[in-house]
């Protein structure tokens, strides 16, 4: 085999058999991720005391399991499933009877509480570039039904 021969399969493997061959990247959502209350922000109601958050990739739905202490000493309890593409879900348990997410891009997820057949929350939640902090927008109500605006910032574990 002459030198060119040899840089052309270079080039043919290195172009598309070595990609196809390497795993996809993962969901930087996946993971659990741990609330770091220092630096939460709210403009209404109160950030939790304490919140860990797993997502984890089940079948073709991420499923978000949030368990913590509110502000008021209250257990927090939230489960649901969202397909992994965005759509409407289903709630496991919590608060809430209906939820939907919508994938903005591979960081970026807006998803909408559903309670009584009307929307009563809404978070906008984005996943840094290095995949180690998460930040969760948070527009509305809380679980009791009172008014709730701010950033929740977590750390992945």
């Amino acid at each position: 085999m002459n030198l060119i021969t040899i840089l052309a399969a270079i080039v043919i493997i290195l172009t598309f058999v070595l990609p196809n061959m390497l795993p996809a990247q993962s969901d930087p959502f996946l993971g659990t991720w741990k609330l770091n209350p220092a630096k939460c922000r709210f403009t209404a109601g109160a950030a939790p005391k304490e919140e860990t958050f797993t997502v984890e990739l089940i079948g073709d739905q991420d499923q978000m399991t949030g368990k913590g202490t509110a502000a008021d000493g209250s257990a927090i309890t939230l489960k649901y499933q969202v397909p992994a593409k965005g759509g409407a879900g289903k709630v496991l348990a919590g608060p809430f009877d209906g939820i939907s997410a919508k994938m903005i891009n591979a960081h970026m997820m807006e998803t909408s509480y559903i309670k009584g057949g009307k929307e009563v929350r809404t978070t906008q939640t984005v996943i840094s570039k290095d995949g180690k902090i998460m930040k969760a927008t948070i527009k509305g109500t809380d679980a009791q039904g009172k008014l709730a605006s701010g950033v929740l910032v977590f750390e992945k574990q």
